[in-house]
């Protein structure tokens, strides 16, 4: 098959431009306008002459109000100057350009090809791209789709390759069908002690003792057959014991078995690692510190009260910058510890990382091992109990005495009688807060220590038998 370009180069064949010679104009047009979806004859000074429409539905988008208007006119202002070089018969003169026209329906993408006339005129012969150009959208939504997804696809594989290598779970994935290693995180690798030992495509059961490794595959083979309901025991290479779960799970039309290693803690040589973890898990904050007040550790509970997400950053700290009023609780909670070994319920607060404070009470006790001295402190929040006991607190008699003295004493008195009922409350709560130490109370009050014990004598608080 020929296949010619018509351009400069290329002239009609002789016969078929004797027998296109011999057609009337109107019948060489309708040939053309079949052939295409549009025909405009445009003059030398570029007006649109006549229109002859091969679609009919491009008149709904007001074709046929181009007549008389200059062709440039009917195109969007950036392409404006493909219409000038058509005119101008710029370029190769076998050379399509497609414009947009604005149109009431929506932007009416053209495809032309410039063809002169004879007297300066023009006949530019039009197709119809809409459908390319839906095509081509339809097109490039799909591309972005494609990109959105191959972005989230790429953001999960970050987030499991976080969560896979950063675990402190030994996990090792596995073919189904041929029991060889697909991938092993660092925390397996350390567990079966082949470090950064290349293992991957190695048999599973080269990281089993020779003695488990038939029972292993055996049981390997039921768990890709059924669920597995119970972990196995099994004696790695490197002499450790742990138990082994397994989740089948299917990828790329293959199956995998997702390994989870966790060694066994013989709690017969190891007692204290149950109460380490009794201790991480209780809803109370503890805290752990030397002689010093420095902290050691903490667990959970104290980390989420203060507002603290990793333990590096409360060890070595002194507990003074969380836990009690600045220079008032921690030498009292200090000295009772010296004297005493422990302490009950002492109220206090806590002030976390923020600059929030909760009110708390602790428990503490002194602990001496090896001439190390340490100091752990149970410390639960008090929020709910006092806001529950203020909610169901009553004013006191003594309050309700002094309004309604209004109306029956002057002023003066009533003042008087406020006073005494105030300063009575805060010597009270004072004595509270420091367990009925009335040096400690007196400079909490900002009082000399007679002034204190005058005081108490007026209002008849405390045991005074003993003024001393």
């Amino acid at each position: 098959m020929d296949v010619r370009t018509a351009n400069a180069d290329h002239r009609p064949l002789p016969k078929v431009q004797s027998s296109f010679g011999k057609l009337p104009a109107d019948a060489a047009i309708r040939g053309m306008v079949a052939a295409c979806d549009l025909a405009l004859l445009i003059d030398s000074h570029g007006i649109v002459e006549d229109v002859t429409l091969g679609a009919p539905d491009l008149a709904d988008h007001g074709v046929r109000d181009w007549l008389g208007r200059r062709w440039v006119d009917t195109v969007l202002p950036e392409n404006r100057g493909k219409i000038d070089d058509l005119l101008a018969g710029k370029g190769d003169p076998g050379r399509w350009r497609q414009v947009n026209h604005p149109s009431p329906a929506g932007d009416l993408p053209m495809r032309y090809l410039a063809i002169p006339a004879g007297d300066g005129r023009v006949l530019a012969v039009g197709r119809d791209m809409r459908a390319a150009a839906a095509q081509q959208q339809r097109l490039l939504k799909a591309q972005q789709a494609m990109e959105r997804d191959s972005l989230q696809l790429r953001q999960l594989e970050a987030r499991y390759r976080l969560l896979f290598d950063t675990t402190q779970d030994a996990i090792i994935v596995i073919d189904a069908t041929s029991r060889r290693i697909a991938d092993i995180n660092p925390a397996a690798r350390r567990l079966t002690g082949f470090g950064a030992v290349a293992i991957d495509g190695q048999p599973f059961t080269s990281l089993v003792d020779p003695g488990d490794r038939e029972a292993i595959s055996a049981q390997l083979g039921a768990i890709a057959a059924a669920e597995q309901r119970h972990p196995v025991r099994l004696h790695l290479t490197s002499g450790d014991a742990c138990l082994m779960s397994a989740t089948l799970f299917r990828q790329d039309r293959g199956s995998f078995l997702l390994l989870r290693l966790r060694p066994l803690v013989d709690t017969g040589t190891s007692p204290e690692r149950p109460l380490v973890e009794v201790l991480e898990r209780m809803p109370d904050a503890f805290v752990l510190t030397n002689d010093t007040l420095d902290i050691i550790v903490g667990n959970g509970a104290f980390l989420d009260m203060v507002h603290v997400t990793r333990r590096d950053d409360i060890t070595g700290q002194p507990l003074s910058r969380f836990l009690g009023r600045p220079g008032i609780d921690l030498g009292l909670l200090e000295s009772q510890l010296r004297d005493h070994g422990l302490v009950r319920n002492f109220a206090t607060i806590v002030r976390a990382r923020d600059g929030s404070e909760e009110d708390v009470e602790i428990s503490a006790v002194t602990s001496v091992e090896g001439g190390d001295t340490r100091h752990g402190f149970s410390i639960r929040s008090t929020m709910r109990r006092v806001a529950a006991a203020s909610d169901d607190r009553q004013l006191p008699r003594s309050v309700e005495q002094l309004t309604e003295l209004v109306g029956r004493v002057s002023l003066k008195e009533i003042v008087r009688e406020s006073t005494d009922l105030i300063e009575r409350l805060c010597i009270e709560a004072a004595l509270t807060y420091t367990s009925d130490n009335r040096a400690s109370a007196a400079e909490i009050l900002g009082l000399s220590r007679q002034s204190l014990y005058s005081k108490l004598h007026r209002h008849g608080l405390g045991n005074l038998s003993d003024p001393g």
